[in-house]
C-alpha cells in the first residue's frame, strides 16, 4: 500500500529487516535512533539486532506498562536525542506495543518540531490500531491520552512473528480493536473474527485477518484524518471502555486496554439497541460472545457514578455532553449520539447483570 499525503505506508512483511534497511539507508549515519522498552529489548529487539549494529543505531529504553506512559518517558527519549546529536534530518524507530508507539511517536512530533518515525509494532493491539491513524500521546493527571498530537509515521511494518512473544491476555487486547472494526464496517470480518480459533493461533491466518482489520481503519483514517466526522465511528465501545479503563487503575485492579474496550463495547451495544434500534436478539448474541472471551470486570452500583463521571472527561464530548459512536446494524455506525445520564445509568446495570 503505497503512502498518500495524509497516511503512513503499511508494510505486511515476514522480511522486517530488508524493509527496515531500505528505510534507514535514507538517512545520514548517526542520526538514526531506536526508542523501545524493556522487555520488547529482550523479546523482539534481538529481532532486528543486526541492523542496530550495522548501522549503530543508538537504543532509547523505557520502563514498559501503561503506567509510564507519561512525561517523564517523553523527556528521557528528547533527552536521549539531544544529547545525542539528533537533527532535523534524524530518524527515530519506535519498537513496542501502542503504549511505546504512541508516547515515542508523541516524542518524534514535537522534537525539533518534528522528525521522522517509523512504528514497529509488536502486540496486536498496536498493529490493528495504535500503529495506524497517526494518534500519538501519553497520559497526564490520571486520563488517558490527554496530551497528544497528530503526526502519521512514515511507515508501519506489520508482522505477526513478533506476536508469539506476547500472552494469551494480550493477544485478546488487540482482538477487541479487529472485532470492533468488524462491527462499524463490515460483517464480513466480523464472521471472520467469530470463527477464528483464539486457543490455536494460525499466525499467517491471522495476518491476513489483520490487514483487513487494518483496512477498515485505513478507511476511516484516509476519509477523516482529524476525527471531525466519521472518523469518530472507531471510537465505539470506547466512551465507556476508556472508563472502565481509568476506574481500574484508579482501584488497583488494572486492566488491558482491549478488555477495557470490550467491555465498553457491551455497554454500547444495549445503548445502540436502545437509541438506534439495533435488534436486540444480535444485541444479546454479541454481548454473550464478548462475554465468553473476556470475561467481566466486577462492578457494583455504589461504583456508578464514579464510572459516569469518568465519562464525562471523555476527549470526544462536545457542549457537555457525552458523545457516543454506536451501531444500528452490523456495519452501520451512527455517530454522534447523546447519550443521557439515565440511560447510561441503565446500561450500567444491563452490564451488570449479565
Amino acid at each position: 500500500m503505497g503512502k498518500s499525503k495524509i497516511s503512513s505506508e503499511i508494510l505486511f512483511t515476514q522480511e522486517v529487516e530488508r524493509k527496515l534497511s531500505g528505510i534507514i539507508c535514507r538517512y545520514p549515519k548517526g542520526k538514526v535512533f531506536l526508542a523501545t522498552e524493556n522487555n520488547v529489548k529482550v523479546f523482539c529487539l534481538p529481532k532486528i539486532k543486526e541492523l542496530v549494529d550495522k548501522y549503530s543505531i543508538r537504543v532509547i529504553i523505557i520502563p514498559e506498562g501503561e503506567s509510564n506512559k507519561k512525561l517523564e518517558s517523553v523527556t528521557a527519549i528528547w533527552e536521549a536525542l539531544s544529547i545525542n546529536g539528533a537533527d532535523r534530518k534524524s530518524l527515530l524507530i519506535n519498537l513496542g506495543g501502542g503504549m511505546l508507539t504512541d508516547l515515542a511517536g508523541f516524542a518524534a512530533s514535537t522534537f525539533k518540531r518534528g522528525i521522522d518515525f517509523v512504528n514497529i509494532p509488536t502486540t496486536l493491539l498496536s498493529q490493528v490500531d495504535a500503529s495506524v491513524g497517526g494518534k500519538t500521546g501519553f497520559n497526564f493527571n490520571g486520563l488517558k491520552n490527554e496530551i497528544g498530537t497528530f503526526k502519521n509515521p512514515i511507515s508501519v511494518i506489520i508482522n505477526t512473528d513478533f506476536l508469539t512473544t506476547i500472552d494469551k491476555e494480550n493477544l485478546l487486547s488487540g482482538y477487541a480493536e479487529m472485532i470492533k472494526h468488524g462491527l462499524i464496517f463490515s460483517p464480513a470480518h466480523l464472521r471472520e473474527l467469530e470463527a477464528f480459533d483464539l486457543e490455536k493461533v494460525d499466525y499467517t491466518l491471522l495476518q491476513e485477518i489483520i490487514r483487513h482489520s487494518v483496512n477498515v481503519k485505513e478507511y476511516f483514517v484516509e476519509n477523516d484524518p482529524t476525527e471531525m466526522n466519521i472518523r469518530k465511528a472507531l471510537n465505539f465501545g470506547h466512551t465507556t471502555g476508556h472508563a472502565f479503563e481509568s476506574f481500574a487503575m484508579k482501584q488497583k485492579r488494572p486492566v488491558l486496554h482491549g478488555y477495557a474496550v470490550a467491555y465498553g463495547m457491551i455497554m454500547e451495544l444495549y445503548l445502540s439497541a436502545i437509541k438506534c434500534n439495533l435488534n436486540k436478539n444480535i444485541m444479546s448474541r454479541l454481548a454473550n460472545w464478548l462475554l465468553s472471551v473476556y470475561g467481566k470486570f466486577e462492578i457494583q452500583e455504589s461504583d456508578f457514578e464514579q464510572l459516569f463521571e469518568l465519562m464525562t472527561h471523555d476527549k470526544k464530548n462536545e457542549k457537555g455532553k457525552i458523545n457516543f459512536t454506536l451501531i444500528s446494524e452490523i456495519g452501520k455506525v451512527e455517530i454522534n449520539q447523546d447519550c443521557g445520564k439515565e440511560l447510561i445509568l441503565e446500561a450500567l446495570r444491563y452490564y451488570k447483570s449479565l
